[in-house]
């Protein structure tokens, strides 16, 4: 089955996202036929740590989940302003909640770790962010790239392409 006609909304952090990690996943998608968006906490134009520009569709405030196959959370050292953000935090619970496909690359595990969605499932993250993950109840994989269920996880910039396909099959199922 076709992921055409499906759309996902990418999360990126106000400042400093991983360019690589929204752009490669990203391009991976829409050629597959998935529609993005972009949100953010802050509206605008977003600098990515490598200079990438990203122009910020709508804020996390005005996303509406029922609008979106997946959620996918783009790390970054900017990232970490949604480790404890409770708007952030909700849009993971939900997209959880609802079972619809919940990405995070990078350090961005430790967001869906701080949701609470990863206790007792695999898990990977950026090596800094595995003792969170851990203590939150994941088990760390290590991989590149984890699958368990709708979560994906993916360790950082190498994985984006592979991390991009794996979200391509699940909207494929």
């Amino acid at each position: 089955m076709p992921a055409k006609g499906k759309k996902a909304l990418f999360i990126i952090a106000p400042e400093n996202f991983r360019d690589e990690e929204l752009f490669e996943t990203q391009k991976v998608l829409e050629a597959s036929g998935i529609k993005t968006e972009v949100a953010s906490s802050k509206a605008g134009k977003i600098k990515g740590s490598l200079g990438g520009i990203q122009e910020i569709e709508k804020t996390l405030l005005e996303v509406n989940l029922a609008d979106y196959g997946a959620v996918i959370f783009i790390g970054g050292i900017g990232a970490s302003v949604y480790f404890d953000d409770a708007i952030a935090l909700a849009i993971a619970e939900e997209t959880f909640r609802q079972n619809k496909i919940l990405a995070a690359i990078c350090v961005a595990p430790s967001i869906l770790a701080n949701a609470g969605v990863l206790r007792g499932k695999k898990a990977t993250s950026f090596s800094s962010r595995k003792d969170n993950l851990v203590d939150k109840g994941a088990l760390f994989t290590g991989e590149p790239v984890t699958v368990a269920g709708k979560i994906v996880t993916a360790s950082g910039p190498a994985a984006a392409q592979n991390f991009g396909w794996k979200i391509v099959e699940l909207f494929q199922k």
